[in-house]
């Protein structure tokens, strides 16, 4: 699925509410000059409207760009916090994100430590 991020492709969320009128040209052109990023990299790139209740991902996948829309029901989506710009997920944090949970519950599991031998 193109929606999957793997070490080569990296999720950023816009850091502002964006007029999802735009289409490809448009989010394009955020990418660019708001993020000064390279759209057609991989990267997954989120975008989300004043209300929250629609989002939209733009990705090129090698031969062109795509454009993902979700709309949900109910509170919207639950929007990262924007840190230096802009917020970078995983790939739990992004299906979390996209099934209107809270993604900020999504941690890591902790690695237990061997005990040291005495």
């Amino acid at each position: 699925m193109i929606l999957t991020p793997n070490p080569s492709r990296r999720v950023f969320a816009y850091p502002a509410p964006v007029d999802l009128r735009k289409g490809y040209d448009g989010l394009f052109g955020l990418v660019e000059q708001g993020l000064d990023r390279d759209p057609m990299c991989g990267d997954l790139y989120l975008f989300v409207n004043e209300s929250r209740k629609l989002c939209k991902i733009l990705v090129w996948d090698g031969s062109g760009l795509v454009m993902y829309w979700k709309r949900l029901d109910g509170s919207g989506f639950k929007w990262p916090p924007i840190v230096a710009g802009v917020m970078r997920m995983n790939a739990a944090q992004l299906s979390a994100l996209l099934a209107g949970m809270d993604w900020t519950r999504m941690h890591a599991p902790r690695i237990q430590q061997p005990k040291a031998l005495a």
